[in-house]
């Protein structure tokens, strides 16, 4: 680095963006995204709360604007845009979005349906006892406070938090290059594992997943993750949770009924899961969903009409859970904010062990603050108390002395604080009850003091006091308040509900039309005349294959992969189609080489262009992802060259040079992967084409519309022994070396 005249400074281009990015991140991670275990809170959110306290909204007090609020925060505590606080105020409002809701809000704050709050002059908002909980013994000096960013003021550092606000609401945030994400719990079953891990340090993790034994979301919902899942996402800090909507069934006699969902997962907007809904049966993927209403009010009531009386509830809704957000995943990361502002993943003992150390440190400094005040306090009782011992003697003083101050403190061995109190006495205060008062209030401050200082020697003492505030707060806001009631059922994994694919699919008949080039289509019904089908300009068809729209489609390519599609899936008669390969990661270098359609139990044969093959069963060949599945392995200039049913007795074998061979198909063995065995022999030649066929029925080949069937004897000469040369074709053989 060099230091030029007129202050500026050269660096590397590398090092300067490093290090302006760093600053950046490290801002991003501490100041804005990632919460503080301590207090559950972001820096905005404890700023509101702050603010809201200055403004003394408390929960008894009136509302004031949001606008009010808002204005104070940014220009006093957190300079960014209004409509970013105004957004934070707003989310701790809402009852749906928040488990214990931090502000009490007056007027239109948004709905489950995702629609906005009303702007913050029409809004109104408070605290609430919460929010209040989490702001005790703020003036107590229970934490510290710093500088704001103009440095006219200051605001704290965490709150005091007498309430486990991390998680009982959670929290979600992006930072660069890390992310939090934790859900909401209830704050009963929280006390209850604060409570054992107080009494018990080592508790296991499996031990307080027995108190807490998974999120309690606001929309409530059914958790449905077995509980393995769930302490191992607690121990490890990451993991996630299935939640799916409560539903009922209603009896509308005569057979019928309607599906009524009641509850739906968190986070998920109302109106846009109809309309997904919506949206899958005009394209027919719900097939068994005949209608959806939405008859909500305050309460939510999606009404669900299924197309058949046929379908059970349970099969109609598990086609929900696998198709839309009915069933959504909440993630778990508890990434956060230590003590010493370092971010780390914690696992939940940790995070309640984090939040019993806070709220003991919080105990240790109100104490101290508590006794420092008793202390001045009984200061002062004790200057008063030699006014009382010498009254004439201190009124003569005042009245006769040029400086009582310095005389009074010389006579009595008095302070500052003890004269200034004396000299600023009322003389209504020189009655007799006065005095009485003042000897009681000095032996009550000093048994208080006595007690007080037995705390912070005893740490016992103080665990036990804990234990007392937690049970307290479990009072407050425990599962016996209307607030702290469990929402979210606890439930276990789900037996799988089969739904037929039949059931899944609107099930009707289509031809499946792929050209040369690989454009696919899928047209409605069978007997097609294909010499009416049209193509792209350069194009013509290659493929035709019947089928119906619950099977799936089993793609062979040059690269010996097979690759799985439904045909469901396939664009419409409509137009040319779309390129198949873009369906799934077939490289440009591999062409198709053939097309079935997939029928369970049944088996193929697949070669090589070196002429290897062997016999395959379509089971083993359903490819699970987009990548396909390798079955025939070819390298070099070796391809994957046929694919055909195996059914029958025989095997016929051509090569491109028009050489036919015959064996029987007792000698192909069955592989579900590898290069295969020998089929055909060749000199300058490679495999073109094979098939199965039985040898009582004859081979049959077929050239445009015109079929032959060569027989038995016909095909003598052409049978012998896997992997001879074979021989020219017969005469009536088609012309291109291909079967058909």
């Amino acid at each position: 680095m060099t230091v030029v005249g007129g202050g500026v400074r050269q660096e590397a281009f590398k090092d300067a963006l490093s290090e302006r990015y760093l600053s950046y991140a490290l801002s991003t991670i501490m100041a804005r995204s990632l919460p503080d275990v301590r207090d559950g809170l972001k820096p905005v959110h404890r700023r509101l709360l702050h603010a809201m306290r200055q403004l003394k909204l408390d929960p008894d007090q009136g509302y004031k604007k949001c606008a009010r609020v808002v204005g104070d925060v940014m220009g006093k505590y957190h300079p960014h845009g209004d409509q970013a606080i105004y957004d934070a105020l707003v989310r701790l409002a809402q009852e749906f979005a928040v488990r214990y809701p931090l502000v009490d809000g007056q007027g239109n704050f948004g709905n489950v349906d995702g629609d906005n709050a009303a702007a913050m002059r029409y809004t109104e908002a408070r605290m609430t006892e919460v929010a209040q909980a989490l702001l005790d013994g703020i003036d107590e000096d229970a934490v510290d406070f710093r500088e704001t960013y103009d440095g006219e003021g200051s605001e704290p550092v965490v709150l005091p938090s007498n309430f486990p606000n991390l998680l009982a609401n959670g929290a979600t945030g992006i930072a660069v290059g890390m992310a939090s994400s934790i859900p909401p719990h209830n704050v009963g079953e929280i006390c209850d594992a604060l409570a054992h891990l107080l009494k018990t340090p080592n508790a296991t993790i499996a031990k307080l997943v027995d108190f807490m034994p998974g999120p309690d979301f606001p929309t409530g919902g059914k958790l449905v993750e077995d509980r393995a899942t769930v302490a191992e996402a607690y121990a490890s800090g990451r993991g996630s949770f299935r939640v799916r909507a409560q539903w009922v069934s209603e009896d509308l006699g005569r057979g019928q009924y309607q599906v009524v969902i009641t509850e739906i997962p968190y986070q998920v907007q109302k109106a846009r899961l109809i309309e997904r809904i919506a949206e899958l049966m005009h394209n027919r993927k719900l097939p068994l969903l005949g209608d959806i209403r939405d008859e909500s009010a305050e309460d939510i009531r999606l009404v669900l009409e299924p197309k058949s009386r046929n379908v059970t509830a349970e099969m109609l809704m598990e086609s929900l859970f696998r198709n839309t957000e009915m069933e959504s995943r909440f993630s778990l990361n508890m990434n956060v904010l230590d003590a010493d502002h370092v971010p780390r993943v914690m696992n939940l003992r940790e995070v309640l062990q984090a939040y019993i150390d806070h709220r003991h440190n919080v105990l240790i400094r109100r104490t101290k603050h508590r006794l420092e005040k008793i202390t001045d306090r009984l200061n002062v009782l004790k200057g008063y108390m030699v006014v009382f011992l010498n009254l004439d003697e201190v009124i003569a003083i005042i009245r006769e002395e040029d400086d009582p101050r310095a005389v009074m403190k010389k006579r009595w061995d008095l302070n500052d604080a003890q004269v200034d109190a004396i000299l600023n006495m009322r003389l209504r205060s020189l009655r007799r009850l006065e005095e009485i008062a003042i000897r009681e209030e000095i032996e009550g401050l000093e048994g208080e003091q006595k007690s007080l200082k037995g705390l912070l020697k005893d740490k016992a003492r103080r665990i036990k006091h804990l234990a007392g505030e937690v049970a307290d707060l479990k009072k407050a806001f425990g599962q016996k308040t209307e607030l702290g009631k469990r929402r979210t059922e606890i439930g276990d994994a789900p037996d799988p509900v089969a739904v037929p694919v039949e059931a899944m699919i609107e099930r009707e008949p289509v031809t499946v039309v792929c050209s040369e080039k690989g454009w696919v289509r899928a047209i409605r019904g069978h007997g097609l005349d294909q010499t009416e089908l049209k193509f792209k300009e350069g194009d013509k068809g290659r493929f035709a294959v019947e089928a119906e729209t619950t099977d799936k489609l089993l793609v062979f390519g040059t690269n010996g992969r097979f690759y799985t599609v439904g045909i469901d899936k396939l664009p419409g008669g409509r137009g040319h189609g779309e390129p198949l390969r873009l369906m799934f990661d077939m490289g440009n270098d591999a062409d198709i080489v053939s097309l079935h359609v997939y029928k369970p139990g049944a088996k193929l044969v697949v070669a090589s262009s070196d002429g290897r093959g062997f016999v395959v069963g379509e089971d083993d060949v359903i490819a699970q992802t987009k990548n396909g599945k390798l079955v025939l392995n070819v390298k070099g200039d070796v391809e994957a060259a046929a694919c055909g049913p195996a059914e029958g007795d025989h095997l016929a074998v051509l090569g491109k040079k028009r050489k036919l061979l015959v064996f029987p198909l007792s000698e192909l063995p069955e592989m579900s992967r590898g290069r295969g065995v020998k089929l055909q022999s060749y000199s300058g030649d490679s495999l073109a084409d094979v098939a199965v066929f039985t040898m009582k029925e004859g081979l049959t080949t077929q050239t445009g519309d015109r079929h032959r069937t060569f027989t038995a004897d016909e095909l003598a000469e052409w049978i012998g022994k896997r992997a001879q040369a074979g021989r020219k074709v017969p005469r009536g053989f088609p012309a291109a070396p291909r079967f058909s």
